[in-house]
C-alpha cells in the first residue's frame, strides 16, 4: 500500500519542559542504545522521540520521503512509505491495519490534535486509502477481531536487511515505565527471531516507486 502523502513534513515535536524530564530522556535514550534489538519511543502521534542504532539498521535501506521516514512518525511509515513493505512482512494485514486501528483510536481521543489531523486528511486525498480506513477496517476488524490491533505480544513478519536475520519474524512488547508513561510517550521492542527458526514470512517484495496502492480487503474501485 504505497501512498505519497501530500502533506507538509511534521513539525518539529517539542521537547519536554524542565530539567529533570530532559535529563530522563537522555538517560533513557543511552539506555535504549544498550538494547540488542530495534526499540523506540513515540508519542500519542507516533512520531519518534526515541530510537537506537539497531532501529536506525533496520530501516537502513529505507529510501527518501518528504513526510513518511521510520525515524520522523512510524504510522506515517508503515501507511506512506512506498518502502514499507520491503522491510515489514506481510505489510497490509500485518502492518497497515493494526497501525490504521490505533490512528482511528487515537482520533477518537484527540478529535482536534492538527497532527492526527494532517494524518487523516492525507488519508482522505487517497480514495483507496480513504476506503481501506472507512470499509477495509472495519471488515478487518470483525474478521479477525478487535485483540489483533494489539501491538504488544503480536508476532509480526520483518525482512531485516542484514543478511544474518533476512526474512524472519518480531515479537512486539510494549515496555512503558512510569515516568516515559507520564510524558505522554511509549517505548515498543521489535524483539528478533533467529532467522533459522521456521517462520512464515513471505519472500522480499519487489520495490514499487510511485503511484498509490491499496489493501487488497478492499476492493479497487469499477473504472
Amino acid at each position: 500500500m504505497a501512498h505519497q502523502a501530500g502533506g507538509q513534513r511534521p513539525a518539529p515535536r517539542p521537547v519536554p519542559e524542565g530539567l529533570e524530564a530532559q535529563a530522563y530522556l537522555q538517560d533513557y535514550a543511552t539506555l535504549l542504545q544498550a538494547v540488542h534489538f530495534p526499540s523506540f519511543v513515540v508519542d500519542h502521534r507516533w512520531d519518534v522521540v526515541l530510537a537506537n542504532s539497531a532501529f536506525e539498521s533496520l530501516f537502513r535501506g529505507v529510501g527518501p520521503h518528504p513526510t513518511a521516514m521510520p525515524g520522523d512518525n512510524f504510522l506515517r511509515f508503515v501507511l506512506f512509505h512506498p518502502d514499507a513493505a520491503t522491510v515489514l512482512g506481510e505489510h497490509e494485514p500485518s502492518w497497515c491495519l493494526p497501525m490504521l486501528a490505533h490512528f482511528k483510536a487515537a482520533l477518537e481521543r484527540s478529535a482536534h490534535d492538527p497532527g492526527l489531523q494532517a494524518i487523516r486528511r492525507d488519508i482522505t486525498q487517497d480514495p483507496l486509502m480513504e476506503a481501506a480506513f472507512r470499509q477495509g477496517l472495519p471488515h478487518w476488524i470483525r474478521a479477525v477481531g478487535e485483540d489483533a490491533a494489539e501491538h504488544d505480544g503480536a508476532v509480526r513478519p520483518l525482512l531485516h536487511p542484514d543478511p544474518r536475520w533476512g526474512a524472519t519474524e518480531c515479537r512486539i512488547v510494549g515496555e512503558t515505565p512510569r515516568t516515559l508513561e507520564a510524558l505522554g510517550y511509549t517505548r515498543l521492542t521489535l524483539v528478533l527471531r533467529d532467522a533459522r527458526r521456521p517462520a512464515a514470512v513471505p519472500r522480499r517484495p519487489r520495490r514499487v516507486r510511485g503511484g498509490a496502492g491499496h489493501l487488497t480487503v478492499v476492493p479497487a474501485p469499477e473504472a
